[in-house]
């Protein structure tokens, strides 16, 4: 199969890291054809969808005791060609947040790929619908007490009633802009006042879950189906669990109330066509459903020995059959 992938500029991912490579080393390994290109470098022409494509070859990530170590010429590009998208078998949007204008608009471009030829992965009418914060909402059996709100009476009320809650820019991502909020905090208008751009721009507030401290699960989904979890712990005094501000992973299993979260999750999902999907739960409440550029993976198969990027590409196999 021939294979493309949306990213943010090459040079800036971490290949022990990054899921994005971890899913291009698994779909080389496994003898696929690889190719890049960014948002940037997508147009229309005569209502078909074109992209300036590059072949890559990688050099595949060892794993150490407790990281994954990678040479520094991990990766080789070939010559870029300008040619529909629809000469891929699959096509991995895999830009990472926040969604901007220009975002919408590859979004716009990616619905010029014919379905019928070329899966598209996440579906860009689902990357649309899916706001990361607003689209956990709808499951209002998993999530905890939530409001969105500019107005800093209402987010007041709410937080004196919870004790305490934390607050969310609607666009943010790897915990950017998430802050801890008490009712008696004498900065607590000002920092609203800054989260929603004086009134101008809703923020997400939730009630503050304790089981915080003990990590944040992050689960990812293929086609609805949870096929792995981490947890990410928050170190130092930092109160947030993202890997991006220094969270810890540990390994971590499902629990029956983790896989209740999925299966509501699910059919929205698969009615979406959002199949790579990273769910975040904390204590048995779902609080984010990431769907632009989820990671977790190389996290995930170096604590459990696994190769999740293999399960995606056997998936997209299938799914082109």
């Amino acid at each position: 199969m021939k294979l493309a992938f949306i990213i943010d500029p090459i040079e800036r991912l971490d290949p022990g890291h990054d899921t994005s490579v971890a899913m291009m080393e698994s779909a080389q390994i496994l003898g696929h054809e690889v190719y890049v290109t960014g948002a940037e470098r997508l147009g229309v022409i005569e209502s078909r969808a074109y992209g300036w494509l590059q072949p890559m070859n990688m050099k595949p990530v060892v794993q150490a005791e407790d990281r994954w170590i990678s040479e520094s010429d991990w990766y080789t590009l070939g010559e870029a060609l300008w040619q529909p998208l629809e000469t891929m078998d699959a096509v991995f949007m895999r830009q990472d947040p926040p969604v901007t204008v220009p975002y919408l608009y590859v979004t716009y471009i990616l619905d010029y790929i014919d379905s019928q030829k070329t899966q598209v992965i996440n579906a860009p009418a689902g990357l649309r619908a899916a706001n990361e914060k607003m689209y956990a909402l709808q499951f209002t059996k998993a999530i905890p007490e939530t409001i969105v709100s500019t107005d800093q009476q209402a987010i007041r009320e709410a937080v004196e009633r919870w004790g305490s809650g934390v607050l969310k820019p609607l666009g943010g991502k790897g915990g950017e802009g998430i802050l801890f909020l008490e009712g008696g905090d004498r900065n607590f208008n000002s920092i609203i006042e800054v989260s929603t751009h004086k009134g101008k721009e809703p923020v997400m507030v939730q009630t503050y879950l304790p089981a915080a401290k003990d990590g944040d699960k992050r689960v990812i989904l293929l086609n609805g189906d949870p096929i792995g979890a981490v947890n990410r712990v928050p170190t130092g005094k930092e109160f947030r669990g993202n890997m991006a501000v220094g969270g810890r992973s540990d390994k971590s299993e499902l629990t029956e109330r983790d896989l209740e979260i999925c299966q509501q999750v699910a059919p929205a999902l698969k009615r979406d066509g959002l199949i790579f999907v990273g769910i975040d739960i904390i204590g048995g409440y779902l609080t984010e459903v990431n769907v632009t550029s989820p990671t977790g993976i190389r996290e995930i198969d170096r604590l459990n020995d696994v190769r999740l990027g293999n399960q995606v590409m056997e998936w997209v196999e299938k799914a082109a059959q």
